[in-house]
């Protein structure tokens, strides 16, 4: 494991979640999801959202439109927090989920513009 991208991609993920979120990812790890949080933080924010080649928003905005295509809500909601962090604003959210309407079909953007609405409640 490379110390420099753990830290890196900690960082990362605490900027897009908020200490709050993963710390209780951390603390709530044990000998059998050690290895599974190491490697969420050095090989996927550490490794892959740390690259320089696109900006952490456009990373978010591409993942959105990913994860509302595979339905994966609860993944989805905690991502529209981060892309938010990231820079995102509601038109662009807006645009990646009609997008998504169009390619991954109805019900997959309808989950994802509800699940963008909490979340712009819980922001107020």
């Amino acid at each position: 494991m490379s110390q420099k991208e753990y830290e890196q991609g900690l960082a990362i993920r605490r900027q897009m979640f908020g200490d709050a979120h993963v710390n209780r990812a951390m603390d709530n790890m044990d000998e059998f999801t050690k290895g599974f949080q190491d490697y969420v933080n050095e090989i996927c924010y550490g490794g892959i959202w740390a690259r320089s080649g696109i900006s952490l928003k456009t990373r978010s905005l591409l993942n959105l439109a990913i994860l509302a295509t595979l339905g994966r809500s609860q993944e989805l909601k905690l991502h529209i927090r981060g892309a938010i962090a990231n820079g995102a604003t509601r038109e662009e959210l807006f645009e990646v989920f009609l997008q998504c309407a169009m390619y991954s079909g109805i019900p997959s953007a309808n989950d994802a513009f509800r699940l963008a609405k909490e979340v712009f409640a819980e922001k107020g």
